[in-house]
């Protein structure tokens, strides 16, 4: 191939990689929910703990106020959070409030997961998805990572880090959101 006909080549190969890379960033754009108060849930997928696992999305829940938390077990300030989490869930399920666990500890770590919600008493609903997939969706890097989320499916705060549920400021704010 002479220099002229290798440039050439070069040339174009470099025009379909521009243009694949402005393709899939105007696609990531469009297709990117956001995950931030004032905006909708993004309707995130995952599994029960049951044998064999069960699908589970946020869409399941449309018309409830849900508080979404997302931990693993290796998170130290998950633990803290915990009790109160169970608190909030015990005390308030009645009045129509769910409480959603998503675990993001990796697949096979299903014992340990089972061991932590054993060890802390929890009794809500406990969810795994451990692909990374919901981290990147709802723009959840740091764990612990809340999301509490009215009837109306728009998520009303999201504290990234550990907080006390069962603190008046939080009960509060769900028993707004309850009384919707």
């Amino acid at each position: 191939m002479s220099p002229r006909a290798q440039w050439a080549a070069a040339a174009v190969v470099g025009v379909l990689l521009a243009g694949g890379a402005v393709y899939a960033a105007e696609q990531w754009g469009k297709s990117a929910p956001s995950a931030t108060p004032g905006e909708p849930m993004p309707n995130f997928y995952a599994h029960t703990m049951d044998e064999p696992p069960a699908p589970v999305h946020f869409a399941d829940y449309r018309g409830k106020v849900v508080i979404v938390n997302i931990w693993a077990t290796y998170c130290v300030p998950c633990r803290v959070e915990m009790p109160s989490l169970e608190k909030v869930w015990r005390e308030m399920a009645p009045k129509g409030l769910v409480v959603v666990g998503v675990s993001i500890d990796d697949p096979g770590f299903e014992p340990q997961i089972r061991a932590f919600t054993k060890q802390y008493g929890l009794t809500f609903p406990i969810l795994q998805e451990g692909t990374g997939h919901i981290e990147a969706m709802l723009d959840a890097y740091g764990v612990p990572a809340t999301f509490v989320v009215g009837k109306d499916g728009v998520i009303r705060k999201k504290v990234i880090g550990a907080t006390d549920w069962a603190s008046a400021s939080n009960v509060g704010l769900v028993e707004r959101l309850l009384a919707e």
